[in-house]
């Protein structure tokens, strides 16, 4: 059953998952290459947990943050990850009312919460370089653990707010979304009412969020490259910018997909293109962000080759 009779409208408790394609060939190649992708992201991120986790000169305040940043990119990635594979192997992917609502929340929170991680991961560079002689009094074990349950009741209350205005809309032109998951854009189009609300809401709260977070992050860096322009040796500068290299690349990629899907004009929505867009940060960033934390990161890659020559002995 996948909708009921209410009056003369028909309100969906069911939703149909268009994803990519109805052939099932084309289903198997992608299943196969998203399947590898996430487990390239459980690898990944569960593996930057346990070097953190398990390499004392790995505790310090960027790396505490760097594996908050990997279990929200493992939790994110599974969110979406696991449902959508099982969509390739059946005929009539579906999902059920409650499901959907489940999925938007959990996705929106934990990219909410990446994105507070993120900026606290900035400040964290801005007071390592800026005062490097009080880091570890200002970056103290409670600080850092403080601004991750922030990050992470932040994400949770504003996924509240968004997903409770979301799903008291009536869904009632059509069970269809035109997605692989349940997003919010797709969701709006089945709604039988006006969405102008909603859409304001989400401008003005991710919108605020995000620029907020990224004004952090740009100040921050500000003060960072205001610093390192004032070190006379070139191998300390080199130093202080390779720190902060990796964060950039993956505020970078993280805000510039946030930025096209979300802060940008109704009229330019294009379904085939925002599905090759939510790819990007729903499954590739995810996967990414271990490798670039690790391949440019030298203590990293020294914890690595530790670990494995420790497994091995």
């Amino acid at each position: 059953m996948q909708d009921m009779e209410f009056g003369n409208q028909t309100l969906v408790i069911e939703f149909l998952l268009q994803g990519f394609t109805n052939v099932p060939e084309e289903k198997l190649a992608l299943f196969l290459v998203f399947l590898a992708i996430y487990i390239l992201t459980l690898v990944g991120n569960v593996g930057m947990i346990l070097v953190i986790r398990f390499v004392p000169f790995l505790h310090t305040p960027m790396y505490f943050f760097l594996s908050s940043l990997s279990f929200i990119d493992t939790c994110y990635s599974s969110v979406i990850a696991p449902k959508m594979l099982v969509d390739f192997l059946v005929e009539s992917p579906a999902i059920s009312f409650s499901g959907c609502a489940a999925q938007l929340y959990f996705f929106v929170a934990l990219g909410t919460t990446e994105c507070f991680v993120l900026a606290a991961m900035a400040y964290d560079r801005y007071a390592a370089i800026y005062n490097p002689l009080l880091y570890s009094t200002i970056m103290s074990k409670r600080l850092c653990l403080q601004l991750v349950m922030l990050s992470f009741i932040g994400g949770f209350l504003h996924s509240s707010i968004y997903v409770t205005a979301t799903f008291h809309l009536p869904f009632c032109k059509t069970n269809e979304i035109s997605h692989f998951f349940c997003d919010l854009l797709p969701l709006l189009k089945l709604s039988c009412v006006s969405t102008k609300f909603i859409e304001i809401l989400l401008f003005v709260f991710t919108g605020s969020i995000s620029m907020g977070c990224l004004l952090i992050i740009l100040v921050s860096y500000f003060c960072i490259l205001s610093t390192i322009l004032k070190i006379s040796s070139g191998g300390g500068r080199q130093k202080a910018l390779s720190t902060c290299a990796s964060h950039i690349t993956a505020v970078s990629l993280f805000y510039g997909t946030i930025a096209f899907m979300y802060l940008r004009p109704s009229t330019s929505y294009s379904v085939e293109q925002d599905k090759v867009v939510s790819l990007i940060y729903t499954n590739i960033i995810p996967m990414l962000n271990p490798l670039i934390y690790s391949v440019r990161n030298k203590e990293v890659k020294a914890a690595l080759r530790k670990m494995l020559r420790n497994s091995f002995l």
